[in-house]
């Protein structure tokens, strides 16, 4: 099989299962909804444009998003910068001025690299490594409790200093 028929098949084969049953964040919708009204949002994922086409599809967020970048079309994925510059470039934001919402050390790395403020949401099967959750500005244990207001302190916190 080529990699473009493995990966046809993997995302077919999380197509029937994401229909049955999509594995969101509890409160990910939500909060979505509501840094859109605030931002202009810009999504930087490892993972590939049918996947992310997928899942903003099923669960109705494509609107949110301004921008996607998929790690397939950039130059090197997580831990480099690169998804989360483009990301930037695609909403004609600078990187220092974005905030990130990461679960993963590679994730936070990459943000940090790209000079973000950054919001970890640990993944509790797969947390981030101390090293990485470190580069977080604010660590959360609910995606719930990423507010606009949470999201403006944090940000003119990392500006002043």
């Amino acid at each position: 099989m080529s990699p473009e028929e493995i990966s046809d098949t993997v995302v077919g084969r999380l197509e029937e299962l994401y229909r049955e049953h999509l594995p969101l964040i509890p409160g990910a919708r939500e909060t979505v909804i509501e840094l859109a009204r605030a931002w202009p949002l810009a999504l930087a994922s490892s993972a590939n444009r049918p996947l992310i086409e997928l899942v903003l599809e099923l669960a109705e967020l494509r609107g949110c998003f301004v921008a996607t970048v998929s790690s397939e079309e950039v130059q090197r994925g997580k831990p480099a910068p690169d998804v989360y510059l483009e990301a930037a470039r695609r909403i004609d934001v600078p990187p220092v001025r974005c905030a990130a919402v990461e679960d993963s050390s590679n994730g936070l790395r990459s943000a940090a690299a790209a000079g973000m403020v950054i919001f970890a949401v640990p993944n509790r099967e797969f947390p981030p490594a101390e090293d990485a959750l470190a580069l977080a500005a604010d660590v959360l244990y609910s995606i719930a409790q990423l507010t606009p207001d949470r999201v403006r302190s944090a940000a003119a916190k990392a500006l002043s200093s």
